[in-house]
């Protein structure tokens, strides 16, 4: 089942959040070299704060990944300025998100897009969706990706993921060319890790 996250938004602390919001584009994003225009309006509009527990959200613009009540987790802001900035989306774009708990991914994108459709890590591993997508973001580190979250992509459809390798996590994107999807690893960077994607384990003797 496909779901729709929402979130409700208390007005506490707006002026410091604010500040902080500007604080994590200043020093977080723009150092570390994301510098695409709509990629800072948007996280620069969407308050991190809605989107974790109460008792975090002082720490909502820290550098490093906020674990969710729910055993989710919202990623550190960087991971989210450089897949948006890799997946360059479109208007003419549908999209699914593999959301890892928070819904921020879903919020930063919705309005830069045609469509958009929200599933688990559980539901995106098991290929629970209709098809038909330009572009798949997954809101997490991965071992691999399913053939069947693959086959999801139209024609020279796009994935951008987080790719975890030998105990090394790294932005990936993909391109789908026939019947394969090809991942090429980008910039390491600390992202927390999907275990609905680890790869099955293998018997041992």
């Amino acid at each position: 089942m496909i779901t729709q996250l929402d979130h409700t938004r208390p007005d506490l602390g707006q002026t410091d959040f604010v500040a902080a919001r500007k604080a994590m584009i200043d020093s977080q994003l723009r150092t570390s070299g994301v510098n695409e225009g709509f990629v800072l309006e948007r996280m620069g509009a969407v308050p991190r704060e809605d989107f974790v527990p109460p008792t975090a959200r002082a720490t909502a613009y820290m550098d490093r990944a906020i674990r969710l009540a729910d055993g989710g987790f919202l990623a550190a802001p960087v991971f989210h300025g450089a897949m948006l900035a890799e997946a360059q989306p479109t208007a003419a774009d549908r999209v699914l998100v593999i959301d890892a708990g928070s819904g921020y991914l879903p919020e930063l994108i919705r309005p830069l897009v045609a469509a958009l459709d929200v599933v688990t890590p559980e539901q995106g591993a098991d290929g629970q969706a209709q098809g038909g997508y330009s572009l798949i973001l997954i809101d997490g580190a991965v071992e691999h990706v399913p053939e069947s979250l693959g086959d999801l992509l139209d024609g020279d459809g796009r994935l951008v993921t987080g790719l975890v390798e030998r105990g090394v996590t790294r932005l990936a994107t993909g391109r789908r060319a026939g019947a394969t999807l090809g991942l090429v690893a980008l910039a390491e960077m600390g992202i927390p890790r999907l275990g609905a994607f680890d790869k099955p384990a293998g018997w041992t003797f």
